[in-house]
């Protein structure tokens, strides 16, 4: 198994990390225990570590299952979870306030059923709670001993810079990850926000790799999703970042991408999903890539992809074809 240490420190993490967001029926977007049990077990049988959710995933079911899973084999684990979203209906049920992440912190170790966090990550930036604030409550929960390490997820470069810049103010302890968007369909990250992060001691854990399925061929340029595909689920539920993030997915220049990811992978005799995974791992500043299977045959055609090396012309065909475009059309920010 091929392990790597997570930015600016000593954490050594699997390539290969696995995404929850699909675990849990509270959404009806995910699936039940009984089927995400298998897939974690797989996952960590083969020598993978990392997991990867959230305190909003599916109301927290997530958080469930994967403390559930992981009983007897603990101290194996990196759990990365995130805080920030809402928790309940009080104007301090959310964001990264010292009294919203205090409690955030507890519910998530209950729900883990552990006493103790690897990596706590904000989910995304508060503009309503001063960056200094956020990084010495964070800090006090590394050295509660509840926490390991801290991360970040969907922030801008310059969010970045100021939470590093405040921690170190602060006599604190800094992010050593970024948890952004990137894949073929979403390149924007290139620009700025991979350099800062490498200047600044940050790994990255980088989430949807398959454009929500649209780079894995399961959606046509001429047809609407399918009701029980993950784009028709997100297209027809209440939550309107959802929405927008799944048809900012459904463009022509997409489907374009996704074309030339068919073709190659047809050249190859593997899946377009293989190929999408491929790229990404192959990646500068790149250290683990998440993926969020539903299925055991996803699981087995994500893990094949993150083992699969694209020759160097293909790889150009793959750059040249996804050009990086503006985040305001990528939408790298959409919340998960």
């Amino acid at each position: 198994m091929d392990y790597v240490t997570m930015g600016r420190s000593g954490l050594k993490v699997s390539r290969a990390c696995l995404g929850t967001v699909n675990f849990g029926t509270a959404w009806g977007l995910g699936v039940g225990e009984s089927e995400a049990r298998p897939i974690i077990d797989a996952f960590l049988d083969t020598g993978h570590n990392v997991i990867d959710t959230a305190a909003n995933y599916a109301d927290g079911q997530a958080e469930e299952i994967v403390g559930r899973a992981v009983r007897g084999r603990r101290d194996s684990v990196v759990i990365a979870t995130k805080a920030f979203m809402p928790q309940g209906p009080g104007p301090n049920d959310r964001g990264l306030s010292r009294v919203h992440l205090t409690r955030a912190l507890e519910a998530s170790l209950r729900r883990l059923g552990t006493d103790y966090i690897d990596l706590y990550q904000c989910h995304m930036w508060d503009a309503d709670t001063p960056i200094e604030e956020t990084m010495a409550t964070l800090d006090g929960f590394v050295r509660s001993g509840k926490v390991r390490y801290l991360g970040c997820s969907n922030f801008t470069a310059g969010q970045i810079v100021e939470a590093q810049w405040a921690a170190e103010h602060c006599g604190g302890t800094p992010f050593i990850s970024l948890q952004p968007q990137y894949s073929l369909l979403a390149r924007d990250i290139e620009a700025e926000i991979l350099p800062v992060c490498a200047r600044h001691g940050l790994g990255t854990l980088v989430w949807g790799p398959l454009g929500g399925g649209v780079l894995a061929g399961r959606y046509r340029r001429d047809a609407a999703p399918e009701p029980g595909t993950r784009m028709g689920r997100l297209l027809a539920s209440g939550r309107p970042a959802a929405r927008e993030w799944a048809a900012g997915q459904l463009t022509e220049r997409n489907f374009g991408i996704a074309e030339e990811v068919t073709k190659i992978a047809a050249e190859l005799g593997t899946t377009p999903a293989a190929v999408a995974l491929a790229w990404v791992r192959g990646r500068p500043h790149v250290t683990t890539v998440i993926v969020g299977p539903r299925t055991m045959e996803q699981y087995e055609q994500n893990l094949a992809g993150l083992h699969l090396t694209l020759p160097g012309e293909l790889v150009a065909r793959l750059d040249e074809v996804s050009g990086p475009v503006p985040a305001a059309v990528t939408g790298h920010t959409a919340r998960r």
